[in-house]
């Protein structure tokens, strides 16, 4: 507003950015100096410091322009840059947009070819103790390469000359531009999948860095590594040396080299036969002259001259072992057959029908004992039983009633006393032969007896 002559803090960030973004001289500019603070976010932006001796700047390079990167940004590395400079209006900083990198003094791909080779050394792909071994007589030979080219022309006509038992075949791919690395590592997938591939040769001609640049990419690198078959590598010519020879199992200097290496040469395998022949026939003529010479020797020696002098001492031992042997045989058949007597009288005594009459003369005993015993507890019992009926009857009070005795009951209780009794008193007199109902008229006390 005319009356306001403030600016707001956005306003005045706004105004100063428009004026970085008119500027022709902060676009595409062209900077160099030391990275620092250098941070590589998941999303592929890269943010960093760029500094000098006296000076430092805010710089941003987004994924689309880092995706073009051949090596890894890193803290203190020298760089040249172009890019626009304009304002982070959030902060009102200003900061270079960077479109293009590469390190100051030394070229992008060779300082990438440098920091794959280091990293991948460290992991130990490089390692001794991972290279395969080449077979001696392979019957398949894969090739990995551009299907026309001197390459697969030199490595058919060197396989062919030297070891034509070897079939060749081609996975072809392509070795140059930016569709070479996923070519080559479709190819080296196809040879392990033929399942039959006894040695894979991976290379192409030589060329500038650029031209070999996918054998230096470390998805090759790998898949060469994880490859189950053996491989040769030979890519470029003998100064040429690439990240794929340094993972392969043999590295060959050239395509042609990487055929003989892969194949034996049919010439030396002539020789090395015609060596075989020689050496088994001079081996075979030593050892006939030696086992003659040991037959001689044996035929001429004492033992075989006289044979029975030899077994005569064995005989005379025989003999002597036969009346031992004759000796212990009829001393065993001695011992054996008194065992056998003794143990036929334990097992007489062990017999059934002894047994049963032992049992019979055992019955008879028993039986004889318990008649004895059955009848004098029978005259024990008797003469017990009749004590006692004759002590019974004689405390039988009817037995005292025939004697002329007789007993009062009052109330169906017996008296015994005459103090329980008063005139008048209903009283039953229990006699021997009967019962009597009677009233007491007086009742007369004994003298001594009243207390």
């Amino acid at each position: 507003m005319a009356g306001n002559p403030y600016l707001s803090v956005q306003a005045l960030t706004k105004y100063i950015k428009r004026k970085f973004d008119a500027d022709p001289h902060l676009r595409n500019v062209y900077v160099k100096g030391e990275l620092s603070n250098v941070k590589l976010h998941p999303s592929g932006h890269i943010y960093f410091t760029l500094k000098d001796e006296k000076s430092r700047i805010q710089a941003a390079m987004f994924r689309s322009s880092a995706s073009t990167l051949k090596f890894k940004p890193e803290n203190g590395m020298n760089v040249l840059i172009t890019g626009d400079v304009t304002v982070y209006e959030a902060s009102g900083n200003y900061q270079l947009y960077v479109q293009t990198m590469q390190p100051d003094g030394i070229g992008a791909l060779y300082l990438a070819y440098e920091q794959l080779k280091e990293n991948l050394a460290k992991e130990g792909l490089f390692d001794a103790r991972w290279k395969l071994p080449l077979p001696v007589f392979p019957q398949k030979v894969g090739v990995v390469t551009a299907q026309s080219g001197a390459a697969i022309q030199d490595i058919c006509s060197t396989i062919e000359r030297r070891y034509p038992l070897a079939e060749i075949i081609l996975f072809p791919a392509i070795v140059q531009g930016p569709q070479a690395a996923p070519s080559i590592i479709r190819s080296i997938e196809q040879a392990q999948d033929f399942g039959s591939i006894d040695v894979l040769i991976v290379g192409r001609g030589g060329g500038s860095i650029e031209d070999l640049w996918a054998f230096n990419e470390e998805a090759v690198a790998r898949a060469i590594f994880s490859c189950r078959i053996p491989i040769i590598s030979a890519v470029g010519h003998e100064t040429d040396t690439t990240i794929a020879d340094f993972v392969s199992d043999r590295r060959a200097p050239t395509p042609t080299a990487a055929a003989e290496m892969a194949v034996p040469a049919r010439e030396d395998l002539v020789e090395r036969v015609l060596d075989r022949k020689r050496s088994l026939y001079s081996s075979l003529s030593n050892q006939i002259k030696i086992e003659r010479k040991r037959l001689t020797t044996l035929q001429t020696s004492y033992p075989l001259q006289f044979p029975e002098r030899l077994y005569r001492p064995y005989i005379e031992k025989l003999i002597g072992l036969e009346g031992r042997l004759i000796r212990s045989g009829q001393e065993m058949t001695v011992r054996r057959r008194s065992e056998v007597n003794r143990l036929s009288g334990i097992l007489a005594s062990y017999s059934p029908n002894q047994r049963i009459r032992e049992g019979h003369r055992n019955l008879a005993a028993l039986t004889e004992r318990l008649s004895r015993a059955a009848n004098q507890g029978i005259s024990l019992k008797r003469n017990r039983f009749q004590s006692t009926v004759r002590m019974l009857k004689a405390l039988n009070p009817l037995d005292v009633m025939e004697r002329g005795y007789s007993i009062v009951y009052q109330n169906d209780e017996v008296t015994k006393s005459v103090h329980s009794l008063e005139s008048g008193d209903s009283i039953q007199i229990q006699m021997q032969d009967g019962t009597v109902a009677a009233k007491v008229e007086t009742v007369t006390i004994q003298e001594g007896e009243e207390g």
